[in-house]
């Protein structure tokens, strides 16, 4: 029992809905008539929908979520928006206090939740630093010997003793992870906050993460990045609205168990922005579906002769020639994806026009290529900057979204029907030499 580190026991977290004015009279007298009236709230902006886990008007963001996790452990916490992921981490960190429930930490913790934890604005990255060394308990000694390991890895020297209200968001991140990292706390959490930074610096901070955990020292990783839960993470639990749903050693089957699953509910043809589950600055997806040449929605499992076609319509907020509006495909075998594409690959007189406002683009997936199993899409938007031999991702948006689609069958030139092995199986073109 020594080498625990966490316990968590019975711990439910409860919020009410509705306590904050809607900022006129007119909006505060028509939610007290529909409380009355025993309507559901009209500015409520969690729906049931949406959320199995109100009650009145509470919601629970956790519900009896018990586990313990060893020193030395990387444990990767994966689950859709709203799971009560990053809640959990807030209790443990401290930030906010369990509804019921106990939390029992031993150990130093250091937490980076969002841009700018712990961080005070009108002080400079030098003194943060030392700011957050002595909130996590640390001597001037211990942070003089870290100091300049910290900014090196944060590579923000230049305006280390610039005020960070002057950082952005990405120099925010870099400074916070280099603080929490290199700092020796005995309890690192690391948010999705990770994905601001640029995709050099994300693979810094995973090689530290790595280096961390086998120091013998424990990580909590809260992340959508699949393939960073899997190389990073010992133990991955899979929180589904508000309760562990699975918990275990076998990283690999939990993600796969979570990308494949349809959140309770079912995975269909057609996805709809639901309010703000997907937003972002630059492009909000409004709806996405799959259908066939005819523009028919797919309602049936298709044969892999089938051409498919992926429609997305959205609200694009920005119009800029970097933008990117794209999917993963990822298949029941494997949570890595079959492959990627992007509305703006090939040469660029062959791309959708993109203009401010509503938007209607479409993919074709071709026939005689995917074998035979059930197809999930994630969508993805970004900017990508650089030439087109060397360029690099900046702000990526991926969220994996309720739709998929069914291949029944595979065709071989010779009309017989079987079950290939791998990924794809495509019908390719045979001759004489």
């Amino acid at each position: 029992m020594s080498d625990i580190v966490i316990s968590v026991e019975n711990l439910s977290k409860r919020y009410r809905l509705g306590v904050i004015g809607t900022g006129t009279f007119y909006g505060d007298l028509k939610r007290w008539w529909a409380r009355r009236r025993g309507m559901p709230d009209p500015f409520l902006k969690v729906y049931e929908a949406d959320h199995n886990n109100r009650d009145g008007d509470f919601v629970w963001a956790l519900r009896d979520v018990s586990f313990r996790v060893r020193r030395g452990e990387a444990l990767g916490i994966i689950g859709p928006n709203g799971a009560g992921k990053s809640t959990l981490l807030k209790i443990l960190s401290q930030i906010t206090a369990p509804t019921t429930g106990v939390v029992k930490i031993k150990g130093k913790i250091a937490s980076l939740l969002e841009v700018g934890t712990g961080f005070h604005p009108e002080l400079t990255g030098r003194e943060n630093v030392y700011l957050n060394g002595a909130i996590m308990g640390m001597s001037r000694a211990e942070v003089d010997r870290k100091f300049d390991e910290i900014v090196d890895f944060s590579g923000v020297e230049k305006f280390i003793d610039t005020p960070v209200k002057r950082y952005s968001s990405g120099m925010y991140v870099r400074l916070a992870f280099a603080v929490a990292a290199h700092l020796e706390p005995d309890i690192l959490v690391i948010d999705e906050v990770l994905a601001v930074g640029d995709a050099d610096f994300q693979k810094k901070c995973l090689g530290k993460m790595g280096d961390v955990a086998a120091e013998g020292r424990t990580v909590i990783f809260v992340s959508h990045r699949m393939e960073a839960i899997e190389r990073l993470c010992s133990r991955v639990m899979l929180f589904q609205q508000g309760s562990i749903a699975l918990d275990g050693m076998n990283v690999r089957e939990i993600i796969d168990e979570y990308l494949l699953d349809d959140g309770g509910g079912t995975v269909g043809s057609v996805w709809e922005n639901s309010g703000d589950e997907f937003d972002n600055e630059w492009f909000k997806p409004l709806r996405v579906e799959i259908c066939n040449d005819a523009g028919e929605v797919l309602t049936t499992p298709v044969r892999n002769s089938e051409e498919i076609f992926l429609r997305i319509e959205g609200d694009v907020r920005w119009v800029n020639k970097d933008l990117a509006i794209g999917y993963y495909l990822f298949s029941e075998k494997s949570h890595y994806p079959v492959y990627y594409s992007q509305h703006n690959d090939g040469a660029p007189v062959d791309w959708p026009k993109i203009r401010k406002g509503l938007n209607v683009i479409k993919t074709r997936i071709p026939g005689y290529l995917l074998n035979e199993g059930l197809y999930t899409v994630s969508l993805v938007v970004h900017l990508r900057t650089g030439l087109a031999t060397k360029f690099r991702i900046v702000h990526p948006d991926e969220r994996k979204i309720q739709l998929s689609f069914e291949i029944s069958s595979v065709v071989t030139d010779s009309t017989n029907w079987i079950k290939r092995r791998g990924v794809i199986a495509p019908v390719l073109e045979w001759m004489n030499a």
